[in-house]
């Protein structure tokens, strides 16, 4: 079973987004995380295949929250897609260099959100064969 973390501060966002992944998905977990350092918390107890990490949130935002996540051996490697209302090319660009495997604009349309987390997840199981057979994948 995959594990989708979902991170955003706005509760509304973090509902539709674990809604549209159960009824469009079959055999993944949803986590949700209203902040940073919530996300964070949780990364460091879970083993998680894929963040859907907001952009803008209070207190820590997604880049400070991404500069993190890199920085630790542990969470590294952990596949992150941003959830952002924001084009700003200094963001895109650092975000880039990050290692992030994109962007979902908001507000986000169910089917894009479906794409782009089934690309994201597909593009991980050709490094993780456990997680392309439970994908059926391989």
């Amino acid at each position: 079973m995959a594990k989708i973390l979902i991170v955003d501060d706005d509760d509304m966002n973090l509902k539709m987004a674990e809604f549209i992944l159960k009824k469009d998905m079959k055999d993944i977990e949803v986590l949700l995380a209203d902040s940073g350092m919530k996300a964070i918390d949780i990364l460091q107890r879970e083993q998680v295949d894929l963040v859907l990490l907001d952009f803008q949130m209070p207190v820590m935002n997604g880049l400070k929250t991404l500069e993190i996540i890199r920085k630790r051996e542990d969470m590294k490697d952990v596949r992150v897609i941003f959830l952002t209302a924001s084009s700003d090319r200094d963001t895109v660009t650092k975000a880039g260099l990050m290692g992030v495997q994109g962007y979902i604009k908001k507000p986000f349309m169910p089917k894009d959100l479906v794409e782009r987390v089934n690309k994201a997840l597909l593009i991980k199981a050709l490094d993780d064969p456990a997680l392309a057979d439970l994908l059926g994948k391989k």
